[in-house]
């Protein structure tokens, strides 16, 4: 029983906490330092490639090549309109021949100028040799004449005139044929303008998108030779520590009470008595006597009670005094704790 008198308590269990902590060689301690060192100039030094030269000049040529060609393309906008919206007849005079008013007044002219010189002088001399000068026949003759002729002067000049209109309608289609053809073709410009605004602004653009890169790449270049560093000795490893906590039951008892109070006596009858020695067939019955002899047949009363049993009264345990046995009367609370109570 661990409570018993006899028996002493076990010791408490026992914690033992044991710390390590891992450490590297110094060289690659040294290697870890300078992949950070690396690592922090690399962040220090790289960042984001600005716009390249070649990329600012499409900045600044995109506002007018966005419109290139606009101004060519309205001027072809106009001619397209005027060209749809204009008839042919109505620029007609503007294409007629001048010289037509000409050649029919010329013509009324030069027939005058028949009928008085030939054609009056010829009837009158028929009338004559007929008979019938100043008659109403030859005036009647004259008029028929001078009516033809006058038709046939009259069919000349419509012919003319009309074929001065026909030319200046072609004259005027023709013109605006050409002013059709004019806008599409400046329609055809503009496209052209264009695409050559825009063609140039592409290849401004990818051509500074390729400086931009290559700018990129200088920026990039310290933080990957820092990488490609640190992959010398694989992935980095840091060390680290462990905490270990073991607990071990106790391996031995504390001495008991009877053991201690044993311990004790001995101790004061040395202090008491120094030199001498009592042994147990000097003590009498435990009464009577000095200090020293009481404390001796106290101690000589535990020594008997290591080595007996609880006596049939369930009370009393005897000892050895010079071959006589004599019952000791044990305290209350010590018999309680023997049955368990």
């Amino acid at each position: 029983m661990a409570d018993s008198i006899l028996i002493g308590s076990p010791y408490p269990t026992e914690t033992t906490t044991t710390q390590t902590q891992a450490t590297l060689p110094e060289f690659y301690t040294n290697y870890l330092q300078d992949i950070a060192n690396l690592g922090t100039n690399a962040v220090q030094q790289g960042g984001v490639a600005g716009f390249s030269p070649l990329q600012q000049q499409a900045f600044q040529m995109a506002p007018n090549a966005a419109f290139s060609g606009a101004q060519t393309a309205g001027d072809a906008a106009s001619l397209l309109g005027a060209a749809g919206t204009t008839a042919a007849p109505s620029m007609a005079t503007a294409y007629m021949n001048p010289y037509v008013s000409n050649v029919v007044n010329e013509m009324g002219r030069l027939q005058q100028q028949n009928i008085q010189r030939n054609v009056l002088p010829a009837l009158a001399g028929a009338g004559v040799n007929t008979g019938s000068f100043g008659s109403k026949r030859q005036a009647t003759a004259t008029g028929q004449t001078l009516a033809d002729m006058q038709a046939n002067l009259l069919g000349q000049q419509y012919g003319a005139l009309s074929s001065g209109y026909k030319d200046a309608i072609s004259a005027a289609q023709t013109d605006l044929n050409r002013q059709l053809q004019a806008g599409q073709g400046l329609g055809n410009v503009a496209t052209e303008q264009y695409n050559i605004g825009s063609g140039g602004l592409k290849t401004l653009s990818d051509l500074g998108a390729l400086q931009q890169q290559q700018g990129q790449k200088q920026l990039d270049y310290p933080m990957l030779q820092a990488q490609n560093y640190a992959k010398l000795f694989g992935t980095p490893t840091i060390p680290g520590g462990s905490t270990v906590q073991r607990v071990a039951p106790a391996t031995a008892l504390t001495p008991s009470p009877l053991g201690q109070i044993t311990s004790l006596l001995t101790s004061l009858g040395s202090i008491l008595n120094p030199g001498s020695t009592t042994s147990s067939s000097t003590i009498a019955g435990g009464a009577g006597g000095d200090l020293q002899t009481q404390l001796n047949n106290i101690t000589n009363w535990i020594n008997s009670i290591k080595g007996q049993t609880t006596a049939a009264n369930g009370g009393s345990i005897g000892y050895a005094n010079g071959g006589n046995v004599k019952p000791v009367k044990l305290p209350a609370h010590f018999l309680n704790r023997r049955k368990g109570r």
